[in-house]
């Protein structure tokens, strides 16, 4: 624990076992049992229409949506028929194979016995390796399998015998690297989607880690049947948190600055039934948010009679907006929501001034961002705020560990921040309320009191 700048910061360590960190197709199913994401489809299968994630030898993760009777091009690893993966279950390794798909068996995790020889007399000259790219250019063109053209490079690698085991371990699946066709589907649960456009673009998700993402919704108690304001400029990603732990029940409302109904692009990815969206998130316009807001024409004026079908159909379909609209804004005015969640753009003392007054007691207030700056005024404006209970602000931190037989050890390199956390909770400033203490005590005075009296009385009858 340490104080920076007068805010209490707190560093929690958090370490994730990362199997995956050596790619290759011998430990790319070695991940699956590390990110247990609460995914509302266990054990579901690819259907058409889905959103799937790829790794790809390389390690690189790749969005594709499978339509039937199509085909799925993954660049210099191939392109193959995306019927070979309808009806198929997640976490499965492919090879592509005259735009065909071939189940790969995973190769088990082995121990690498350590023996004495080192690197230190190994020369990485020009001639190191004879076969060249041409040949092996010309194998691949030839039909020759991937595990026989490394087999050839292997043979013919002039200093592979000096090579430490670890090495030879680090070589042969550079190899399978770079030559092997083979991907591994991934489920588009919270955890990968979230990994995925934090490693792609991080900028698109306000810099929000996975790890950062589940304390917003631990620390917001989300959880079914819940009620919940979420302010999200980040592609929707913590929208879609929300929803996945809602399940379908519960409610869910988004503020945000666009006039038509927000375009959350990850909620597409996450392959969400419409149970889980149509009777649970709804949204409205900043501008809305005002109660003195009065809408361009009254819901009850009259309107003039349509010429034609369009024109009345037109009519028809405004006048539901609007009193879908109406609805919205009156379930915001009524209040008691249980947690206000926020990662914005905007000024956080802002976003909090206007909603906090829309939240019942107890409920919890979190609010994200990538640079602590923008929470610290926010942080400082709650102390001194009755009506706010122990504010304070986080930073997560995590380090992903390469867990093999003998070489486990943390990752050389990491992400450097996913941002910080401000968590408070609201509570009913009610200046005729009294501790529960002091209370206890006048009872148990007046309690003795009548003891007392009835005492004195029984002696007077005496």
């Amino acid at each position: 624990m340490a104080c920076t700048t007068g805010v209490h910061t707190k560093f929690p360590k958090i370490r994730r076992a990362a199997m995956n960190a050596v790619a290759g197709p011998s430990n790319a199913n070695n991940e699956r049992p590390l990110n247990r994401s609460s995914s509302p489809f266990v054990g579901r299968k690819i259907q058409a229409g889905d959103t799937v994630l790829v790794r790809l030898p390389n390690a690189e993760i790749r969005s594709i949506k499978l339509e039937s009777d199509a085909t799925t091009n993954l660049g210099k690893y191939g392109t193959f028929r995306t019927n070979a993966l309808l009806g198929q279950p997640y976490g499965l390794t492919y090879e592509i194979v005259n735009k065909g798909l071939k189940v790969v068996c995973a190769t088990p995790i082995e121990d690498v016995e350590d023996t004495n020889a080192t690197n230190e007399l190994i020369n990485d000259g020009q001639f190191v390796q004879p076969l060249t790219g041409v040949e092996i250019e010309a194998l691949k063109q030839s039909g020759v399998r991937v595990d026989d053209i490394i087999k050839a490079q292997i043979e013919q690698h002039a200093n592979y015998a000096l090579k430490t085991e670890y090495s030879k371990d680090k070589y042969r699946k550079r190899k399978e690297a770079k030559f092997s066709k083979t991907f591994t589907t991934l489920e588009a649960t919270l955890f990968h989607v979230s990994d995925y456009w934090f490693t792609k673009d991080p900028s698109r998700v306000q810099d929000i880690r996975a790890d950062a993402l589940a304390q917003m919704l631990s620390l917001a108690n989300i959880h079914p049947d819940g009620r919940y304001i979420v302010v999200d400029d980040g592609g929707g990603i913590v929208v879609a948190g929300i929803l996945e732990r809602l399940g379908g029940k519960g409610r869910l409302l988004a503020i945000n600055n666009s006039e038509s109904p927000p375009v959350y692009h990850i909620l597409s990815q996450m392959n969400f039934p419409s149970s889980y969206i149509d009777d649970v998130f709804c949204s409205i316009n900043w501008a809305y948010t005002d109660e003195s807001w009065a809408p361009d024409f009254p819901v009850d004026a009259e309107p003039e009679a349509p010429k034609n079908e369009k024109q009345r159909m037109r009519v028809e379909k405004r006048k539901r907006a609007q009193e879908k609209l109406n609805s919205t804004r009156a379930e915001l005015f009524r209040g008691e929501w249980d947690a206000l969640v926020v990662s914005s753009e905007f000024e956080p003392c802002s976003v909090v001034e206007v909603l906090e007054p829309y939240l019942a007691g107890s409920s919890n207030i979190v609010v994200h961002s990538p640079h602590i700056q923008n929470l610290a005024k926010l942080h400082a404006d709650m102390r001194g705020q009755a009506h706010f209970l122990a504010p304070n602000i986080t930073e997560a931190w995590t380090r992903r560990y390469q867990v093999l037989p003998g070489r486990t050890h943390p990752l050389m390199t990491t992400s450097g921040s996913a941002g910080f956390l401000l968590h408070a909770i609201k509570i009913y400033n009610d200046p005729n309320a009294s501790a529960a203490e002091p209370a206890r005590k006048v009872a148990r005075v007046a309690k003795r009191k009548r003891m007392q009296a009835k005492s004195d009385a029984n002696t007077q009858e005496d």
